[in-house]
C-alpha cells in the first residue's frame, strides 16, 4: 500500500516553520491514522515508532527514537497561521497550535500525539481542493525547505506553474525566520536553489524557477513544474510491448480509474482544476481504448494492474 498524505490547500499555504524531523513526525502520524482506520481527531492520539521513522527516512537507529521525542517536544510549542473565508464572507486570520497533546513510550520507543482541534479538519476534509501525495516523494529530501517548496507546488499541479509568490510571502511560506538569510545571495544558496536541486533529484516532478524584480530588487519568484515520465516497460527491457487484453470489464475500469486518479505521476494528464472524481470518469472513458492501455500501462503496473 502507497502512503498517501492529504492536507488542505488551506495548510499548505499556511505560514509556518518546522524543522526536518517536525515534518517527517507530523506525516508519519497522518499515514498512521490512514493505514490504522483511526482516522484524526482532536481526542485520539496517534502513534508513531521509531522503526516507521527508521524505515521511511533511512535514519541512524540508536538517535531516531530521541529524534522523535525532540520533535514531539519542539511541536508542541509550535504555531501556525492561515486563513479562511467566514459564513459572512469576511477573511478570519487564525493562529493555533499544531499539536493539544504528546507523550511517550520509552520502552516502545514510540511517541503519541493529538492534533489540536482546528488543525483536524483542514488534514482530513477532503470535499474541498487538497493536495495528495507519496510519503515516498519527500523521503530523500533532506532540506525541511525542499519539503515545504514541494508541497507549495503540488497544490498547482494541475496547471504545472504557480503565480507569482511575493519574497516576504515566500519566505514565511516556506518556514524562512525574518533574521535568517537576509542576504539574496545566503537565500538562494542556503534554500531556494538547494529546495529545488533536491526536489528535481528526489521527487516524481522537475522544478524551474523564475525570478521577478521590481527596480534592481527581486520581488518574488515563480515556479513552472512538469511531471517526470515513467520509461515504459518496452524501453526498460529492450522488449517488444507484451500483448493487452482488448478491454478491460466495467469493474475493472472504475477500480484502476479510481487508483490512477490519486497516482502523483498522472498529474499531467489532469486537466485545469478538475476534481479526483471527474478525473477519474475521464480515465475510466480512456481505459475503453487499448492504445490507451498501452499508454498507461507504467502507471497501471504501480497501481496492481497485471496483465494475464
Amino acid at each position: 500500500m502507497q502512503d498517501i498524505i492529504v492536507k488542505d490547500n488551506a495548510l499548505i499555504n499556511a505560514s509556518y516553520n518546522l524543522d526536518l524531523v517536525e515534518q517527517r513526525l507530523i506525516l508519519l502520524a497522518i499515514v498512521e491514522a490512514r493505514e490504522s482506520g483511526k482516522g484524526i481527531t482532536a481526542n485520539d492520539p496517534l502513534e508513531v515508532h521509531a522503526e516507521s521513522y527508521i524505515n521511511q527516512f533511512n535514519v541512524a537507529r540508536q538517535t531516531a527514537y530521541q529524534a522523535l521525542k525532540d520533535a514531539c517536544k519542539d511541536l508542541f510549542a509550535r504555531q501556525f497561521s492561515y486563513q479562511e473565508i467566514n459564513k459572512r464572507g469576511k477573511v478570519e486570520h487564525v493562529l493555533s497550535r499544531w499539536v493539544s497533546e504528546i507523550r511517550y513510550i520509552d520502552d516502545e520507543a514510540t511517541v503519541k500525539l493529538i492534533f489540536s482541534p482546528s488543525i483536524v479538519p483542514l488534514i482530513t476534509r477532503l470535499e474541498e481542493q487538497f493536495t495528495k501525495y507519496e510519503l515516498q516523494q519527500i523521503s530523500k529530501l533532506t532540506s525541511a525547505y525542499a519539503v515545504r517548496l514541494y508541497e507549495l507546488l503540488i497544490a498547482w499541479r494541475s496547471s504545472g506553474q504557480t503565480p507569482i509568490i511575493e519574497l516576504a510571502d515566500f519566505r514565511k511560506k516556506i518556514g524562512v525566520l525574518d533574521d535568517e538569510y537576509v542576504r539574496m545571495g545566503n537565500f538562494k544558496d542556503r534554500v531556494l536553489n538547494l529546495a529545488i536541486s533536491q526536489i528535481n533529484l528526489h521527487t516524481d516532478i522537475k522544478v524551474k524557477c523564475e525570478q521577478h524584480k521590481k527596480g534592481r530588487n527581486i520581488s518574488g519568484f515563480s515556479f513552472n513544474f512538469r511531471q517526470k515520465k515513467l520509461p515504459s516497460e518496452a524501453m526498460k527491457k529492450g522488449s517488444k510491448t507484451p500483448n493487452l487484453p482488448p478491454k478491460m470489464t466495467d469493474k475493472q475500469r472504475q477500480l484502476f480509474a479510481k487508483k490512477l486518479s490519486e497516482l502523483p505521476e498522472m498529474g499531467s494528464y489532469s486537466v485545469g482544476a478538475e476534481s479526483y472524481q471527474d478525473f477519474a470518469n475521464r480515465i475510466d472513458e480512456m481505459l475503453k481504448d487499448s492504445k490507451k492501455i498501452q499508454e498507461l500501462l507504467p502507471y497501471l503496473k504501480k497501481v496492481g494492474f497485471k496483465i494475464v
